[in-house]
Order: structure tokens, then C-alpha cells, then sequence
């Protein structure tokens, strides 16, 4: 089992940054794949971003690219989404997921947080 905790979630006016940080413990962070999704009211969730086991190689949404970085710290278990130039559009609960593949479907994915909510204001 990997316990998967997100924090960093708020309220930010367009254009501006928030940091999301998922903690994990359990298995071996470093064995699994992130990525990072979110839903917004009804919708589905959709991928955002992932990384591999060895943080080398990231993957973007479309909708994010070059706008959100993905990174991971696995000598702290952690991974991360920095969110630049924010829009209303990117309003959703984002979550983390832990898998064996590198993936955008979510289907794929074994373990999930609890999600942590950003909204962004016009």
C-alpha cells in the first residue's frame, strides 16, 4: 500500500502560482510513477502531468504545458506541481496518483490521495 497526502491547495487570483505537494509513505516512492489529475464539478478527471520512477522524463497536458511543473523529491518521498499563470479554467480538486506505468489514464493509476481544491478567481 502507498498513503498519498496533497497539501498546498488555496484560492489565487489569476495570473498568480501555488505549489501543490503530495507526501507519500508506504512502499517504495521510488519504484512507482506520479502523476497528478484533477476534476473540476462535473467533469472528468483529467491527466495534468507525470514523472517517472527516476525523475527524468515529464509529461504534459495540452491545457498546462509550460504553465506546470512536475518534479519529485525521492530522497523525501514528495512529489510536486508547480502551477504558474493560473486560470480559471485550471479551477479543480488536483489529485496524486502512484502507479506502475507511465500513463495519462487514470484507470492505470493503483493509488490515490484525497485531493486538495484550487480555485482561481478572475
Amino acid at each position: 500500500q502507498v498513503q498519498l497526502v496533497e497539501s498546498g491547495g488555496g484560492l489565487v487570483q489569476a495570473g498568480g502560482s501555488l505549489r501543490l505537494s503530495c507526501a507519500a509513505s508506504g512502499r517504495t516512492f521510488s519504484n512507482y510513477a506520479m502523476g497528478w489529475f484533477r476534476q473540476a464539478p462535473g467533469k472528468e478527471r483529467e491527466f495534468v502531468a507525470h514523472i517517472r520512477r527516476s525523475a527524468g522524463s515529464t509529461y504534459y497536458a495540452d491545457s498546462v504545458k509550460g504553465r506546470f511543473t512536475i518534479s519529485r523529491d525521492n530522497a523525501k518521498n514528495t512529489v510536486y506541481l508547480q502551477m504558474n499563470s493560473l486560470k480559471p479554467e485550471d479551477t479543480a480538486v488536483y489529485y496524486c496518483a502512484a502507479g506502475q506505468s507511465l500513463t495519462t489514464s487514470p484507470l492505470l493509476y493503483d493509488y490515490w490521495g484525497q485531493g486538495t481544491q484550487v480555485t482561481v478567481s478572475s
